[in-house]
């Protein structure tokens, strides 16, 4: 399950934009299924098989809880170009190491909020 949705947060990763997130503070996500944003849009964009409005919106609402607007963004852009996540994951600044501590937690939570979907 979590490769399925490390591959659509992935695959979303191709549309850049802005709203959604920014909004670190905890919600009922469950009503956010639907949540719009940057990588809702990216993943229903994508040619995943498992992509749906609600799998989509639920991944969103992870994200909204776990990244800001400016993370969002960024994470995005890796699907536009793979080697910068790499780079960005191997990176010795703080400010990329603390974006990738904040990304493998909205992994966790889009994992848990969003199995079966």
């Amino acid at each position: 399950m979590r490769a399925m949705i490390t591959v659509a947060l992935l695959a979303g990763l191709g549309l850049a934009g802005c709203g959604g997130g920014g909004s670190r503070t905890s919600g009922d996500v469950y009503a956010s299924r639907f949540a719009s944003g940057p990588i809702s849009r990216a993943c229903l964009a994508s040619d995943r098989r498992a992509r749906s409005p609600e799998l989509c919106g639920c991944v969103q609402a992870a994200a909204n809880l776990e990244l800001t607007n400016s993370d969002q963004r960024l994470a995005v852009s890796f699907y536009d170009d793979p080697h910068r996540g790499q780079e960005v994951r191997q990176s010795d600044r703080r400010r990329d190491r603390d974006f990738w501590d904040r990304y493998n937690d909205y992994i966790d939570r889009a994992e848990r909020l969003c199995r079966g979907l």
